[in-house]
């Protein structure tokens, strides 16, 4: 097992990445695919974790993707990401996901997930990561309750057997 690194702020791994929303994403309607910002929220989930745990990653879980509104083709998605909980070798990544009309400059809240990503070293085996340095209160309070909702997730492994 490599030797650990020193702990890490939530702000030296957390990113923002923006997307326009293409036909290619979406139904005929115009409405983009759920699974096709999944896929974005995966991406940058990914990214987050492995800027922190500077390893490869792999998701684990994706817990409760909320769609509170309807992203458009045309629309600019952002997703902002960041880590709210680190374990042994995993990490929780917090993704909130915004909708912009690029046309008007509304924006809305249109969705927000929990990634549980593994850190993995060179034989594909889970790592230790970096503890994680909570500096605001927001990140403190994001922090217990990703503690919360890992117990839990542990809790139901354990039962599921």
């Amino acid at each position: 097992m490599r030797l650990m690194e020193p702990a890490k702020r939530v702000r030296d791994s957390a990113l923002v990445s923006t997307r326009w929303m293409f036909p290619s994403d979406a139904n005929p309607a115009g409405n983009v695919f759920g699974g096709a910002i999944i896929r974005y929220i995966d991406e940058i989930g990914a990214a987050v974790a492995q800027r922190h745990a500077r390893s490869n990653v792999v998701i684990a879980s994706i817990d409760r993707m909320d769609y509170r509104l309807p992203v458009r083709v045309g629309d600019l998605l952002t997703l902002k990401a960041a880590i709210n909980y680190v374990g042994n070798s995993s990490m929780e990544v917090g993704v909130r996901v915004e909708a912009e009309n690029p046309l008007t400059g509304e924006v809305a809240h249109a969705g927000s997930a929990y990634c549980t990503m593994v850190a993995l070293g060179p034989d594909c085996k889970p790592i230790r990561v970096p503890r994680l340095i909570c500096e605001t209160e927001e990140e403190k309070r994001r922090f217990r309750e990703g503690e919360m909702r890992y117990k839990k997730r542990q809790a139901e492994r354990a039962k599921a057997g």
